[in-house]
Parts: structure tokens; C-alpha cells; sequence
């Protein structure tokens, strides 16, 4: 793959509990495509990957939140699990970071339960896309609109359902974070949305 990231700086926002699949496949995707990628959490050391409910491997922690500075990267992704998404959306440094990207109309990807993030940070209202379908009422009830599709991609946000779907994801996300910064997104007060 030709390296259409390079000079790009992208934070990954995880802690433990997050499904391996779903932060290394991507962040291998976004190396191999020339991006500079740093492991963002809420604490120092290592997190652990979890295989859907048995351990896997331990990551190195790049930043903490206290340490990282969300104007210094390009882009976010957010991997899913269940742990994972729930200690983050309950984080206000984490919500406070993720909310950087979208009020700075800077691309975001999130697959499985990593929308969960985007709703506690208030982000999700009038944007169409899709999680793990366990959550779809808490994207609708957030304002989204949801879909079951592989990824979706709506002004700079990427989403995917499962691991399955990595293969869209990444294809899709790189795209997104090539385009770069998308005019921000005005929350659509009121919108007219499926449910």
C-alpha cells in the first residue's frame, strides 16, 4: 500500500478490554500506509486485548490522556469491545479528547462498541452510521441514524459493525484520514431521523 498517511500523526483511543482485532489490524493498516500512531489511555504501562472474552496480548501505553495533546494529531480511532468503550465514555478527559476531532472537523473511525464513546460526547445527533448492532437503540436515542452496513462514512466519521467487517473499515478509514480535516458538522437540533 502506498504510504498516502505519511506526515500524519493519529492518536488511538483505548484502555483495557478492547477487542485485539480490532486496534491491531487497523493500526497495522494505518503503519503500513505510512501514519505515525500512538496508544492514547487512561493510564501509564500496558492495556490488555481481550479475544472476545479471553485475554490476549498486553500494549504499551504511547500517552495518557493527562499527557496527550489533542490538537497534535490528525485523526482518532476508537476499537470496540465491551470494557473497553465503557471505561472510556465514563472518562471526562477521554470525552473531552474525543469531542477535539469533531468540533475541528478532523476525520474519526470507530468500530464495534466504540460508538459509545461518540455518544457520551455528545456527537452523535444527525450523523448516520453504524456499531455492534447490540447498541443501535443507543446510537438512535443519541440522534443518530443507524444502519447495518459494513462502514459507514458520514463528513469524516468512519463506523463498522464487527471485526468482519476490518477489511472496510480500514480501506475506508484511510481514505477519510487522507482527505483530511471535513467542514465540522452543525448537530442537526430536531432532525427528522429513523427509528
Amino acid at each position: 500500500m502506498a504510504r498516502k498517511l505519511e506526515g500524519k500523526k493519529l492518536a488511538i483511543l483505548v484502555t483495557d478490554g478492547f477487542e485485539q482485532v480490532e486496534m491491531t489490524k487497523p493500526r497495522q493498516a494505518l503503519d503500513e500506509a505510512g501514519a505515525e500512531t500512538k496508544i492514547v489511555s487512561l493510564k501509564s504501562g500496558q492495556i490488555q486485548g481481550m479475544h472476545p472474552a479471553d485475554k490476549g496480548d498486553k500494549f504499551d501505553v504511547d500517552l495518557t490522556l493527562d499527557e496527550a495533546r489533542s490538537e497534535e494529531f490528525d485523526a482518532l480511532m476508537i476499537p470496540g469491545g465491551l470494557m473497553n468503550p465503557d471505561a472510556l465514555r465514563s472518562n471526562d478527559d477521554a470525552l473531552g479528547f474525543t469531542r477535539h476531532f469533531f468540533e475541528n472537523g478532523k476525520p474519526v473511525a470507530a468500530i464495534c462498541h466504540g460508538p459509545w464513546v461518540l455518544i457520551d460526547a455528545g456527537v452523535v445527533r444527525g450523523r448516520i452510521l453504524t456499531s455492534w448492532p447490540a447498541i443501535k437503540t443507543d446510537v438512535r436515542n443519541a440522534g443518530g441514524k443507524w444502519v447495518n452496513e459494513e462502514v459507514v462514512v458520514d463528513n469524516g466519521l468512519v463506523t463498522s459493525r464487527k471485526p468482519e467487517d476490518i477489511p472496510a473499515f480500514n480501506q475506508k478509514m484511510i481514505e477519510e484520514f487522507c482527505e483530511g480535516k471535513h467542514e465540522p458538522k452543525p448537530q442537526m437540533a430536531g432532525a427528522t431521523l429513523e427509528t
